[in-house]
Parts: C-alpha cells; structure tokens; sequence
C-alpha cells in the first residue's frame, strides 16, 4: 500500500511542492509501553476524526498530500496497525507535519486495548 501511495503522490503531486514523502508503518509490539507483555490488540478509531485531521493538516504550508489507513480489529504481534504518508516542499514543513498527526491519531484518534 505505501509503495502505490508514493508512486500515486510522485504521479500526481506539483513537482515544485514535492521534496519529501515520510512514510510510517506502526506494528503491534509484543511488549507494552510499561514494559508488560502484549499477546494481542484488539484496536477501534473514530473514522471521522481522522478524516478531519487529515483535511485539516493538508492545509498546513508546504505539505502537498496526507494518506493515512488504520486497522481495525483483532491484531496479533507483527501485524499492521498503521500507514501514515506525509508528502510536502521541505523538511521543516514535512517533519512536525508528520509527527504531529501520528501524536493525534494514537492519542486522540485510535483506541488499543492490549492483551
């Protein structure tokens, strides 16, 4: 899926605006943020919140396209949880882009509960 985003974003993006496409793949760990075992995740998300904050970070100066896809369901250690791709004119426009809408949707966006 990101390999079509980014060729997709290459194909159709202004090349004056393109200079940089960050991609992130979230995994379902098998240790916890508190250092526990995880044997599984069960993971819901507010499809319209995201929706909205992708529309909402693609207006931000620079950045040109925002793909983002999220699992639901039942997940096991190794698979997929998230794609997340942020594509714009420069790093400086790229990066807190980036960072600021994976910070939303693990927190704001998305609900793990973890087994």
């Amino acid at each position: 899926m990101i390999d079509k985003w980014m060729q997709e974003i290459k194909k159709d993006c202004p090349a004056d605006m393109l200079g940089m496409i960050l991609c992130h793949n979230g995994i379902v760990r098998a240790t916890a943020k508190n250092g526990g075992k995880v044997g599984a995740m069960n993971l819901s998300y507010d499809k319209k919140k995201l929706e909205a904050a992708v529309r909402e970070f693609k207006k931000r100066d620079g950045i040109v396209e925002i793909r983002a896809w999220i699992n639901e369901g039942h997940l096991k250690i190794g698979d997929d949880i998230m794609y997340v791709c942020v594509a714009g004119r420069f790093r400086k426009d790229v990066l807190p882009v980036f960072q600021e809408l994976i910070t939303m949707i693990k927190t704001e966006i998305v609900s793990e509960d973890e087994m």
